[in-house]
């Protein structure tokens, strides 16, 4: 996250990242360096809750908002909003200053234990160069979304150093029956130490191996587009999780082969797809996406798994901790363990 205050002047470098620093109070507050051993782990999740709703990209249709927040109360916690997040401009949910603003105000506020996107769709990608560090950093929250929310679960993830959450969002998932994998819910979010996702998640072996790595992704479209920006995803050492909705294959290749241009596949530990609803050329297509992917990441000799349902699925949207440390396992069926704990108690 490069964030607008004294960027030049009040500005540390490591490994060749520029490091923001502001002064407040006589003291200098500083954006912590991206380390993979060192993430800053939210408070967990627990009943009773207050879970703060944003919407960071597109409109919002209060319809939706107010079902998903009934879903969340049935879910056993208390939602809250800004009557701003209704807001319209254009497409997005209001002007970049009030995105930004409720977005500050969420993780600022003592009474807010968790953020949740309403929805996706466009404008997240406005955000990063414009949310004040200053507001963010002393106040680690679980912020979970999909879509074009990865914008913002990867730059968190890199820039503030925090575990951030890959998963339903409000107008979304938990506005409609079966829209939430609540047992992923509550074990990223809840603080499990220890836990898998495995038979039922609807993944299934492309490619057979096993590897560890720090679990890392979103919406494939999302991440090649930070490509050249100041928030570019950082790959090395990770288990990809990637998916995408309505992109036809020959798209998914070309994504694909830029990302393997680009050399951010270079150091990939493992590789898990999305469901990847509707991506397809055509119904009577006579070939699968599942062998476009092989042939481009064949050569890599790691493990790859396709069909995981997070992001843009079906049903019951799976909850993927991003940042904490994974194991992924690609033999005649997949599991995906988690290593630490996502949140702290």
């Amino acid at each position: 996250m490069v964030c607008h205050p004294e960027r030049s002047e009040g500005s540390a470098f490591r490994g060749g990242l520029q490091i923001p620093r502001f002064a407040r109070d006589d003291k200098i507050l500083e954006m912590p360096p991206a380390s993979y051993n060192s993430r800053i782990k939210p408070r967990a999740l627990r009943p009773g809750d207050k879970v703060g709703i944003v919407a960071p990209a597109s409109n919002v249709k209060r319809e939706m908002l107010e079902a998903g927040s009934e879903g969340l109360r049935r879910a056993g916690y208390e939602p809250f909003y800004f009557e701003s997040i209704l807001e319209r401009d254009l497409y997005f949910a209001g002007s970049v200053e009030r995105r930004v603003r409720e977005l500050e105000d969420m993780f600022a506020r003592d009474d807010i234990r968790a953020i949740v996107c309403a929805r996706g769709g466009y404008g997240s990608n406005y955000l990063p160069l414009t949310l004040d560090a200053r507001k963010i950093v002393p106040n680690p929250k679980i912020l979970v979304g999909y879509s074009d929310i990865t914008t913002l679960v990867c730059c968190m993830a890199d820039s503030a150093n925090f575990v951030t959450f890959h998963g339903p969002m409000v107008a979304k998932d938990f506005a409609v029956a079966d829209g939430v994998d609540l047992d992923s819910w509550q074990n990223a979010l809840g603080g499990a130490a220890e836990w898998e996702i495995g038979e039922g998640s609807g993944a299934k072996p492309l490619l057979a191996g096993e590897a560890e790595g720090i679990l890392y992704g979103g919406c494939l479209s999302m991440l090649v587009a930070s490509l050249g920006t100041q928030h570019e995803i950082r790959t090395a050492g990770t288990i990809l999780f990637m998916e995408d909705v309505a992109a036809k294959p020959y798209q998914i290749d070309r994504m694909l082969m830029q990302l393997k241009l680009a050399g951010k596949l270079n150091d990939v530990r493992g590789m898990v797809f999305g469901e990847m609803l509707d991506c397809r050329q055509s119904p009577d297509q006579d070939y699968t996406l599942e062998e476009v992917v092989r042939r481009i990441v064949g050569d890599l000799r790691i493990p790859v798994a396709f069909g995981l349902r997070s992001g843009h699925v079906s049903r019951a949207n799976i909850t993927l901790p991003i940042g904490v440390r994974a194991r992924l396992t690609v033999e005649d069926s997949v599991e995906l363990r988690i290593l630490e704990a996502a949140t702290v108690k």
